[in-house]
């Protein structure tokens, strides 16, 4: 299902099952948090195969849960830990998202920190489609990238919306990524930005150990070299 290759200080998570337009049947989703413990490099690049980014949720897995609650609070758990683990990597990580991207393919792309999306791709959260509804966690995500109204839209509805809809509302941030800018800088300070941007995500203002770290850094040896380098230029 997932195919995770390294380039030098990038990681490529590939989607890979084109079959079935990559959607993640229910074990996949401990096949992924198994290979993010393996991820290593500066950056992680998460894509799907054959012109598609995920089409969500394997549904016929569905079938072999009705009426058996142990097996679906698993399913809940392991698509929880799954997307948490990518969450919480420690390097900046980038959905780029190609086709389709509905369901839980979505809710893998907002666990990213950044999303980007070619031009034919298409974006719909559809669990009230088929009578279900969106882990609490990935609607917490997308009301803080789009806000209530636009969740409300995109949920309530299960409208398909394009790329230029999904940048207009906040889903994605930007057509493309420059993977060389993120690579030139400084890892700690990546690692760092990374932390905070999720503490203000979570409505932290202020942290001693954030301010402690903050500290370090402008004491440490990555700067000097840096400015260093700057002043031979």
């Amino acid at each position: 299902m997932f195919r995770l290759a390294h380039d030098g200080d990038v990681a490529r998570l590939i989607l890979d099952r084109p079959e079935a337009r990559n959607a993640i049947p229910a074990a996949g989703w401990n096949e992924l948090a198994r290979l993010l413990a393996g991820v290593e490099g500066r950056l992680l690049i998460l894509s799907g195969e054959g012109g598609a980014f995920c089409a969500g949720a394997d549904l016929a897995d569905f079938a072999a849960m009705r009426g058996d609650d142990a097996a679906c609070a698993r399913f809940r758990r392991d698509m929880r830990a799954a997307l948490d683990a990518l969450r919480a990597l420690p390097i900046p990580s980038v959905a780029r998202v190609d086709g389709p991207c509905y369901g839980a393919g979505v809710a893998l792309a907002m666990a990213c920190d950044i999303r980007v999306a070619g031009p034919d791709a298409r974006f719909a959260i559809t669990p009230a489609r088929i009578g279900i509804s969106y882990p609490q966690e990935d609607v917490h995500r997308l009301v803080a990238l789009v806000g209530p109204g636009q969740a409300a839209r995109l949920l309530f509805t299960a409208a398909e919306i394009d790329r230029a809809e999904a940048a207009r509302i906040g889903l994605i941030e930007a057509d493309a990524i420059d993977e060389a800018a993120i690579l030139a800088n400084d890892p700690a300070s990546l690692a760092e930005l990374k932390r905070a941007i999720r503490l203000a995500g979570e409505g932290v203002r202020c942290d001693p150990e954030m301010d402690r770290r903050f500290d370090a850094l402008i004491g440490g040896e990555a700067l000097a070299r840096r400015l260093e380098a700057k002043r031979r230029k």
